[in-house]
């Protein structure tokens, strides 16, 4: 015995004793190894879509007649914009001299259901330019954006000005 009253010959095993593990401590390393590598939540973050003006043609039109033709690039991390329900009207595009915008329909981009990142280009054109006022020209910009099917709105953007000219 030592000063504290331990019998130091129990604690010390003979070197030569083979050491067996028991099917409860097997159970448990495995079971501690089974909690332990659960594959991590990934939690994924919805990213509006980004748009950008490739393209406005042309810049100076005759009312009635010329139709404004916008080229627009756009990005989607998860692919999800446009409808096929024509009902769902997708495209915002905001004459500056009215309050109000028109919306129009945007056939998918990508196949419905599917969850890919999409890049490319929407071509469109605006119909029925017309002067408000009794003035020979008037001068006017474009504001745009898109909803995805998500309810995310893209970043907005604007036109240069586009001049329409009355018709003579």
């Amino acid at each position: 015995m030592d000063g504290f009253g331990v019998d130091l010959a129990f604690i010390n095993m003979p070197a030569n004793r083979p050491r067996r593990f028991s099917p409860l401590g097997f159970g448990l390393l495995f079971l501690i190894l089974l909690l332990g590598c659960r594959p991590e939540r990934v939690t994924r973050i919805e990213l509006p879509p980004a748009i950008r003006i490739v393209a406005v043609s042309p810049l100076e039109l005759t009312e009635f007649t010329d139709r404004v033709t916008v080229e627009l690039g756009y990005e989607d991390g998860d692919g999800d914009m446009g409808s096929i329900n024509p009902d769902d009207l997708m495209l915002e595009v905001k004459d500056d001299r009215l309050e109000q915008a028109d919306y129009y329909f945007l056939p998918p981009l990508s196949p419905p259901g599917s969850n890919v990142p999409i890049r490319g280009t929407l071509i469109f054109r605006l119909n029925g330019t017309f002067l408000f006022g009794n003035g020979a020209y008037e001068e006017t910009r474009y504001t745009i954006r898109l909803r995805d099917r998500s309810g995310f709105w893209s970043n907005t953007v604007v036109t240069p000005i586009v001049r329409i000219n009355r018709r003579v």
